[in-house]
């Protein structure tokens, strides 16, 4: 599978939106590979779950990122699951929705009337960890570029969402320290 040729059918290689997407994506994939080095999981699915994480994103209204769709930007990760369904490529769809954060409950789902299907999307896997973890340290640029992100930054952001979110990508920083 070439992750750069589905992204092609959905996206024009001419616009910033494309660029935006590919940048972030090949930061988050080498981050994410690097930290695959330390563990036995598949390589080759990190990369391409990597570059296609955040595929869903042109069906959201982000005019920032020269996205004009029609859903907020929350949707992206469950939008994305449908797309890579349809593409026939189920496990990378499972990251693209379960990458969100640290990843969202149902409870928080209903609690919050977040514009997302009712059910838990949550990384499970290990590959789908490291995935959602190397995805914190690249904000998207409305220019195509990357911003890194420091530990602090993200746990700031993350705390906005409750404690326990925090705890989660502490565990994740404590379980790959040394490894990025």
């Amino acid at each position: 599978m070439n992750p750069l040729e589905i992204i092609k059918k959905h996206y024009n290689p001419q616009s910033i939106a494309y660029k935006i997407l590919i940048n972030h994506s090949q930061a988050v994939a080498e981050k994410a590979l690097k930290i695959a080095e330390k563990f036995d999981v598949d390589r080759q699915f990190i990369y391409e779950a990597a570059m296609l994480h955040d595929i869903g994103i042109f069906l959201t209204n982000t005019p920032k990122l020269d996205c004009h769709g029609k859903f907020p930007y929350i949707a992206h990760g469950y939008l994305g699951r449908e797309i890579l369904e349809k593409e026939g490529f189920p496990q990378h769809a499972l990251v693209c929705e379960r990458h969100t954060g640290v990843g969202i409950t149902k409870e928080e789902i209903i609690k919050n009337k977040l514009p997302l299907p009712q059910r838990d999307m949550l990384p499970i896997s290990m590959e789908e960890k490291i995935i959602a973890y190397a995805d914190k340290f690249f904000s998207k640029e409305s220019d195509g570029s990357v911003r890194v992100r420091t530990v602090e930054e993200i746990i700031k952001d993350l705390s906005r969402h409750g404690e326990e979110k925090v705890k989660i990508f502490r565990e994740w920083l404590n379980l790959f320290k040394g490894a990025d």
